[in-house]
């Protein structure tokens, strides 16, 4: 008879999401992972397989859960241009905090890991994706509303998204608000 688990998979993949996005992939050794998430390696292993198997489905999670937060803005009604700058306002306020220094998961794992990784290129090209068409979307909302003219909004919204990781990546190496600002000011003057 198969012995039943006693942890929540959700809270300990969770947890584990949150140490290889402190750490990244490479840093995060498996005794960090299992001590974080409070199960043995036999669990660990049997749950979630390797520590690559592992990373994978903490993405997974990352891009389900925090990457839909961030984004969400732009899908609120009311203008366009307000949301597009609230979501810049509040990436720079996120990422001068202590939390923010550890810059985005989707991010951290394409510099590390896209670049040799396939499985790991495959799930941040989704992510870049799925960002890109939610900035489309509320450009394509934003013109029919008349608050700015936009012939490509594919090519703006692919602008946005990296001027965004961008600025959350530079953030990671310098805590200057007038830089990050400055970024900030002229990134949305391209709605102008």
């Amino acid at each position: 008879m198969a012995r039943q688990k006693e942890f929540n998979q959700d809270e300990v993949l969770q947890k584990a999401m949150e140490v290889f996005w402190r750490r990244g992939y490479e840093a995060a050794s498996i005794q960090d992972l299992v001590q974080h998430m409070g199960i043995n390696r036999q669990s660990m292993y049997d749950t979630f397989g390797d520590k690559h198997a592992l990373f994978l489905q903490a993405l997974d999670r990352y891009r389900e859960i925090q990457s839909r937060r961030v984004f969400e803005i732009l899908d609120r009604p009311g203008s366009v241009k307000k949301n597009v700058r609230l979501l810049f306002e509040e990436a720079v306020e996120r990422a001068l905090s202590e939390e923010g220094r550890r810059g985005c998961f989707v991010g951290n794992a394409t510099s590390e890991l896209a670049g040799r990784c396939k499985e790991t290129a495959i799930r941040t090209c989704k992510s870049m994706a799925s960002a890109e068409k939610t900035f489309q979307r509320a450009l394509m909302r934003g013109t029919e509303q008349g608050e700015f003219r936009i012939h490509d909004t594919r090519a703006v919204a692919r602008f946005l998204y990296c001027v965004l990781q961008g600025l959350v990546l530079t953030a990671k190496a310098s805590q200057d608000r007038r830089l990050l600002k400055d970024v900030v000011k002229v990134t949305l003057s391209v709605l102008d």
